[in-house]
């Protein structure tokens, strides 16, 4: 997700350089979504990548289906599948969770709320900046923004041989949910420390 660096890996690089805008979720941001939200059972990942949100959603024993656009080798996955013409989730599917491709991270949210009734997305805090989306960010179903309070580790562009630190930019993890209608609660949030046996058995 989102475009990063030229000089450290973790600040806007040009479209040019950022391909397909991978960038690889730390482990540690899903055990701190799961350590908050109640994540259904089984889930949709569109923007898979290597498959780091997979593997740590399969580990605490939910069924992902796992897609992209582009073929990483994510186990279990199907590549060459673009999400934005996808027009009905898989089956049994009850929401969405994914980093999506930072210049997409729009229309990745919108699509993803006409397909299925809970999405849960790892974005950059300045994604709530934008009067574009503001369709998307005042509809009402917008149900919490979980911002983590210390920037995330290792967010790097994908094939990135410099200097490895934490993210320049703050994320935040979006929930938009279908049975929500009113404002959003903005949570406070730490990636640090999470226990994954808690974190499962808290769900």
């Amino acid at each position: 997700m989102a475009g990063m660096a030229s000089g450290t890996g973790n600040h806007r690089a040009p479209l040019s350089e950022r391909g397909n805008d991978l960038y690889e979720t730390p482990e540690e941001a899903v055990w701190a979504l799961l350590a908050v939200e109640s994540v259904p059972m089984s889930v949709w990942e569109p923007a898979c990548g290597p498959g780091a949100i997979v593997r740590a959603l399969r580990s605490s024993g939910r069924i992902v289906h796992a897609t992209d656009l582009v073929e990483y080798d994510c186990p279990d996955s199907h590549s060459r599948r673009d999400f934005l013409m996808e027009t009905v989730k898989p089956v049994g599917i009850k929401a969405i969770v994914t980093n999506p491709p930072f210049k997409l991270a729009g229309e990745f949210v919108a699509h993803a709320r006409r397909l299925c009734p809970k999405v849960y997305m790892l974005l950059r805090l300045a994604f709530l900046e934008s009067e574009r989306r503001r369709a998307i960010l005042e509809g009402g179903d917008l149900a919490r923004v979980h911002v983590f309070r210390k920037r995330l580790p290792m967010m790097h562009r994908s094939g990135w041989e410099g200097r490895k630190a934490n993210s320049g930019m703050a994320f935040a993890w979006f929930v938009w949910d279908a049975e929500h209608n009113g404002p959003t609660i903005l949570n406070r949030i730490s990636w640090e420390d999470q226990e994954r046996t808690a974190l499962a058995e808290a769900v």
